[in-house]
């Protein structure tokens, strides 16, 4: 799947400054007290992708939606944070107890053998991009690490892994915190600060794989400041080589918190977080980007498992982080099924979001993803087709 041509060289004299490093608030629609501003304008065509080279990419077993396609299940445990502190025992019987749950299994480590093996590398995809406040907790990834090695796993062979490696070291992913497993990010910089090898080329160039990407008919030049976070410019995505090349196996971690009217769970935390150069793709195929991306096969054939760290969230200023608007859900939803899992999450956020009276009514395109997602059978969307088991072990 290589391009047809290269990317033209970057001249970083000529980007235009972004508002936002990776923020979505021009994709997502607008509420006011009347509801979704703008819902009466016919939308602009969208622009085209090469989702189509993805789905001719034969499916394998393991493909999403996984083993358990539409069935979630909810966990809570009001004792999981106190004080803002969260329990490591608890959230630790959180995901054991929902393991057992979805598979059947008698054990927490024979649910965990249905799903990697010795021989695997696993990949925990986090997402460290709300900073320490609010981002996937060290308490539920020192839970399934420990998990994952009485399953047999050993430690060398399990990453934490996100795009922006000095993220993940500012929110607590290091190696002194995590002592014998990897620590890897896609865009990185030097002990000196710099994104830029003596050459002149960003580290984070070595980290991609050309060989696979999402192609998209919208570009957007990127200032000096922001390229380090994108890495290229031009219509051309490409995949980090921590999910083409280095890990087998997926498990996705991401946070319960809201994009808008929506969320950005489980799709949102594999699409914009295994890609580069993804500002352009914010306004016009938010949407889009979240469902085909998971389509190519790096993701779609190696996303095992989704636990999503509901400990602590939020339901409204994300995918940012805002004190205002955090909330203790003390929940973990676990899947294999990304679509069905982020539906759960959504229903879960838009309660909160009504409740609070942050939106009168749902908007139109709150569960866009999820349906374009289902359409490229990556999961289930529909909420009556789901399976769900909710567990309360307070």
């Amino acid at each position: 799947m290589h391009p047809p041509e290269k990317p033209k060289q970057i001249d970083r004299r000529e980007f235009v400054k972004m508002v936002t490093v990776g923020g979505i608030a021009a994709a997502i629609p607008s509420i006011s007290q009347g509801g979704i501003l703008g819902q009466d304008k016919t939308p602009p065509a969208k622009p085209g992708t090469n989702i189509k080279d993805a789905l001719k990419v034969p499916r394998t077993a393991a493909s999403m939606p996984g083993k358990m396609p539409g069935a979630v299940v909810q966990t809570f445990h009001n004792g999981s944070i106190t004080n803002d502190k969260v329990d490591l025992a608890v959230v630790d019987e959180m995901v054991r107890k929902s393991l057992m749950e979805l598979t059947g299994a008698s054990t927490a480590a024979t649910a965990w053998k249905s799903f990697v093996e010795p021989e695997d590398v696993i990949g925990l995809k986090v997402n460290p991009v709300a900073g320490k406040t609010l981002s996937t907790s060290l308490e539920i990834t020192h839970a399934i690490i420990k998990q994952l090695e009485e399953a047999g796993i050993p430690k060398k062979n399990i990453v934490i892994w996100d795009r922006r490696e000095f993220e993940l070291q500012e929110v607590g992913f290091t190696s002194e915190n995590f002592p014998g497993v990897k620590v890897m990010g896609t865009e990185r910089k030097d002990e000196k600060g710099s994104y830029y090898d003596p050459k002149g080329v960003l580290y984070g160039q070595r980290m991609i794989d050309e060989s696979w990407y999402y192609w998209a008919d919208v570009e957007q030049k990127y200032d000096a400041e922001t390229l380090p976070y994108m890495i290229n410019e031009g219509k051309y995505s490409y995949f980090g080589k921590i999910c083409t090349k280095d890990v087998t196996k997926i498990i996705n971690i991401p946070i319960l918190k809201n994009a808008g009217p929506t969320v950005t769970l489980c799709l949102k935390n594999l699409a914009f977080g295994c890609i580069t150069n993804t500002g352009r793709l914010h306004q016009q195929l938010w949407a889009e980007t979240c469902a085909e991306v998971p389509s190519f096969a790096p993701i779609r054939d190696k996303v095992v498992l989704n636990i999503v760290d509901g400990i602590k969230g939020c339901y409204n200023g994300g995918p940012g982080a805002d004190p205002k608007f955090f909330t203790e859900y003390k929940t973990v939803l676990v899947g294999t099924d990304p679509v069905a899992v982020d539906r759960i999450g959504y229903e879960i956020v838009l309660k909160k979001r009504l409740e609070e009276k942050v939106q009168k009514a749902e908007a139109p395109s709150g569960k866009k993803f999820m349906e374009l997602a289902r359409d490229l059978g990556l999961g289930v969307a529909d909420i009556e087709k789901i399976h769900l088991q909710k567990l309360n072990l307070s």
